[in-house]
């Protein structure tokens, strides 16, 4: 099974980069990048990293600005469709908390969670596969403003395609003769990374939870 699909992510990630020395990879970038908003198995920042490795071995007819933007539009675009989906759907959630008061409660902390705290979690969730359309979905069911949300998921998204393309340009320079090989070391960087971040995020979360339950119990308080 895992030999399967360690053969797939290979097989994918060879025709990616066989077409990641064409002009129109830039365009498969955008698409990519516009459906994992909606569908996160569709692998964007894997495109994205070919696209920077694609530079960065001198592969690419293209820039790795380029990447950036192909990458950050798409994500952009992405986003803004999945926040119009459950923005679709926020009367029926919005029926079903008149219905079951318990629900409302949960519908209206997540509409001020995401009001209060919303701009810095929708970067943050860029770089969670799956968590990203999880909160845009959210941000159209709690009806959040447009404007707002237009505002700092430009700024996610641009900070996404930004680290992704420049990890994998500067990574995989010193393999520029070797494409693959310079592909794995920037996708297992950029995942290392991610994975350090989570690590970093779950302690401190579990420091405050701590933190508070202390407090709590504290006679003093």
């Amino acid at each position: 099974m895992l030999a399967g699909t360690f053969s797939w992510i290979t097989d994918l990630t060879d025709t990616l980069g066989d077409w990641a020395s064409n002009w129109w990879f830039l365009g498969v970038i955008v698409l990519i990048a516009f459906f994992d908003s909606i569908i996160p198995v569709v692998p964007s920042e894997t495109t994205v990293i070919i696209g920077g490795v694609a530079v960065s071995t001198g592969e690419a007819p293209y820039a790795l600005w380029m990447v950036i933007v192909a990458g950050a539009v798409g994500a952009f675009l992405g986003d803004n469709a999945a926040y119009s989906i459950g923005r679709h759907w926020a009367p029926r959630f919005e029926r079903r908390a008149e219905r079951k008061p318990k629900f409302g409660v949960r519908l209206g902390w997540a509409h001020e969670q995401i009001r209060e705290r919303g701009g810095l979690l929708l970067i943050t969730a860029r770089f969670i596969p799956g968590g990203r359309t999880l909160l845009t979905l959210s941000s159209g069911i709690t009806r959040q403003p447009r404007l707002w949300f237009m505002r700092w998921i430009t700024i996610a998204v641009v900070i996404w395609a930004s680290y992704a393309a420049g990890l994998a340009y500067i990574v995989g320079k010193p393999f520029k003769d070797n494409h693959t090989l310079a592909f794995w070391v920037a996708f297992g960087t950029a995942l290392a990374i991610n994975v350090l971040i989570e690590v970093a995020r779950h302690l401190r979360n579990r420091r405050r939870a701590q933190d508070l339950t202390v407090i709590s119990t504290d006679p003093r308080h």
